[in-house]
Order: structure tokens, then sequence, then C-alpha cells
């Protein structure tokens, strides 16, 4: 399974926030905002958090790739 986490960057462009910034705000660890960053899977409290603090639904910020496609 493949996830791909460019729809939260471009929010954060859209938004003018930093990942440093989201980091703060939803309350996760860094090493968490480093597996954001290499499209790894994280667990589903990490993703509500940041729809919290976003806005937003899961749709809005993580996307699945079909790896056998």
């Amino acid at each position: 399974m493949a996830v791909s986490y460019d729809r939260l960057w471009k929010l954060l462009i859209d938004r003018k926030m930093s990942k440093a910034e989201l980091r703060k705000k939803a309350d996760i660890a860094p090493n968490t905002l480093t597996k954001l960053n290499r499209d790894e899977e994280v667990s589903m409290m990490v993703l509500s958090k940041i729809c919290h603090v976003l806005g937003t639904d899961f749709g809005d910020i993580v996307e699945y790739i079909d790896e056998d496609r």
C-alpha cells in the first residue's frame, strides 16, 4: 500500500502555513513529520489531529496510490 501527502503540502502552501507550524499546532512528533515527508504511513490519530487543525477531511490531505497499476 502506498500513500501520498502531496495534497497536505499543497494545502499548507495555500494557507501559508509551514510544516513546523502544523507540527506544533497538531501536537505531532518531529519523527512523525519526517514520515509524512517520506510518504510513509502514519496513524489515523495523527491524520485526525491534522484534519482538526486544518478543518479538513482525510481525503483533503492524503491520497491512496495503487502500486499495482
